[in-house]
């Protein structure tokens, strides 16, 4: 989780324990894992929002797809594979008429 081991889980722990002290220390958690579900809802939601707004071809949204170096490369993927599939059309669609040869 996060990379931390046990012992530095344990260490952690130690300190939060003498930081915040053994009567707050209840209190604390439950604040911070209260905070931690409302930044999470507040992801969430901001996502939902995105595809929603964008329109259709982004059902599949992910925050990851968001990075502007990987939303750029998919897009252009995009655009250079449609020329690609409408020149295979095309060459399947223009036959050379014998006879003209």
């Amino acid at each position: 989780m996060f990379g931390i081991g046990g012992g530095e889980f344990v260490a952690l722990a130690l300190l939060a324990l003498i930081l915040v002290g053994p009567d707050k220390l209840p209190q604390f958690s439950a604040d911070s894992a209260r905070f931690i579900r409302k930044v999470r809802d507040i992801a969430q939601n901001t996502t939902k929002d995105l595809r929603e707004n964008l329109g259709p071809g982004y059902e599949d949204l992910k925050v990851t797809d968001l990075h502007p170096k990987k939303f750029i490369t998919k897009h252009i993927n995009e655009v250079l594979a449609e020329p690609t599939a409408e020149f295979q059309e095309l060459a399947k669609s223009a036959k050379i008429d014998p006879d003209l040869l």
